[in-house]
């Protein structure tokens, strides 16, 4: 049976962050992810998770100027030394955190950046990257990100593209990040291209469609995709990657269902 995380930079966002962890308990979640720890010291995430008996499920490598709007900067030739950079520090947080799986940005192509020099950059770069986690025990994940809608331009935008890039780095730490709401919105027919991906897939997260919010608003049968990863053996986390329709708690139907 899968296991359920819940992603702290979507829910619970009714209380301050480092109060996240204890609702995350109450709720019923034993795993937790979020965008980014850079911002809070690791001790503190450390002493959070510890407290409340969860696990750190997932994190992104930095971004570059998230605020600024980059997101992500792997494609980038002039980010090189900051990218790398980024991985030693992601590895910092890992350690302490105990987490055994981080993701990789690729980051928005800008339109005069030439697209071979972009692919041939997040290769050797994701290659790198690849190598310090591997000494580290952990798994480096790579996501596909909807162009259409969320994110135009990401360098990243389809299960394919994702897959071309792993066929490339060939190391065996490297794994698909499937975020069902992306790629609901680029691809559908999510049951089919699930059981076609499975052996490569890392790690799972999921918000319905339209509107990112929680299963049971929009489009897609989550009943029918739970049923599928549970029917392939998939024995991972599924993160709760959505913005609550209203509040966090009256969205959360869905998941006493899976309880």
């Amino acid at each position: 049976m899968p296991q359920f995380a819940a992603n702290l930079s979507m829910l619970f966002t009714e209380v301050p962050f480092m109060e996240r962890f204890e609702q995350a308990r109450l709720a019923g979640f034993t795993g937790v992810e979020y965008l980014f720890p850079y911002e809070w010291p690791a001790a503190e995430l450390q002493q959070a998770l510890r407290t409340n008996s969860l696990t750190q499920v997932l994190f992104n490598l930095p971004p570059g100027d998230w605020g600024g709007g980059e997101r992500g900067i792997a494609c980038l030739p002039d980010r090189v030394e900051e990218f790398r950079e980024g991985v030693l520090q992601a590895i910092e947080y890992a350690r302490a955190l105990e987490c055994t799986r981080v993701n990789c940005l690729a980051g928005l192509k800008p339109a005069d950046l030439d697209e071979d020099l972009a692919w041939q950059t997040l290769v050797e770069n994701v290659r790198w990257a690849a190598k310090q986690l591997e000494a580290e025990g952990i798994t480096l994940c790579l996501e596909a990100i909807n162009s259409r809608v969320d994110m135009p331009g990401f360098f990243l935008d389809t299960s394919a593209r994702v897959m071309r890039l792993l066929e490339e780095v060939d190391m065996d730490n490297v794994r698909l990040q499937y975020d069902l709401y992306h790629m609901q919105i680029m691809e559908g027919d999510l049951l089919r291209t699930v059981e076609c991906l499975l052996p490569w897939i890392g790690h799972i997260q999921f918000a319905d469609n339209p509107g990112r919010h929680e299963p049971g608003t929009g489009e897609i049968n989550f009943s029918n995709v739970f049923r599928e990863l549970d029917n392939l053996g998939y024995n991972g986390w599924l993160s709760a990657e959505y913005r609550p329709a209203t509040t966090t708690a009256e969205s959360l139907g869905w998941f006493q269902l899976t309880s």
